[in-house]
């Protein structure tokens, strides 16, 4: 791991709030694909009766890793992007485990960027997801030398 690298795992994991109050830890990262994983706690809980993450966390998560794909598009610190939508499709619930997202290029326009995301439950050996989903966009590139 080169200093870039270093920093741009130290910026994900610590300098971005939310995903230091979830514990994200990125454990993959190369242009057009990010995976990430968070682990299970308390505070992740949607229904207490069953010991499941709640959707709107596991969408936060989605979202954040559409934007970590975006950003490896990025090239300059000035550049801009923010969620334009995110759709989440829940396929099957997460029970107490960590779960682990992994996020692709699916588009990339001149302000537009598409990411696909896919969540599943970590020791999971058969991937059986717990989410998909999509996030749109807005993407603003200042240096537009792509």
């Amino acid at each position: 791991m080169d200093l870039q690298d270093e920093f741009v795992k130290k910026m994900i994991e610590e300098i971005i709030p939310i995903h230091k109050f979830l514990g994200l830890e990125l454990l993959h990262i190369e242009k057009d694909y990010v995976k990430v994983r968070v682990p299970f706690r308390p505070e992740v809980v949607g229904d207490i009766r069953s010991n499941r993450w709640h959707g709107g966390i596991i969408t936060t998560v989605m979202d954040s890793v559409g934007g970590i794909v975006g950003g490896t598009h990025l090239s300059s610190i000035k550049d801009k992007m923010a969620t334009i939508d995110i759709r989440v499709d829940f396929l099957s619930p997460a029970f107490g485990k960590a779960i682990i997202v992994e996020g692709r290029t699916l588009r990339l326009g001149s302000r537009i960027f598409v990411a696909d995301m896919k969540c599943y439950l970590e020791e999971d050996s058969s991937q059986v997801s717990v989410a998909e989903g999509r996030g749109v966009y807005n993407f603003i590139r200042l240096n537009q030398k792509e």
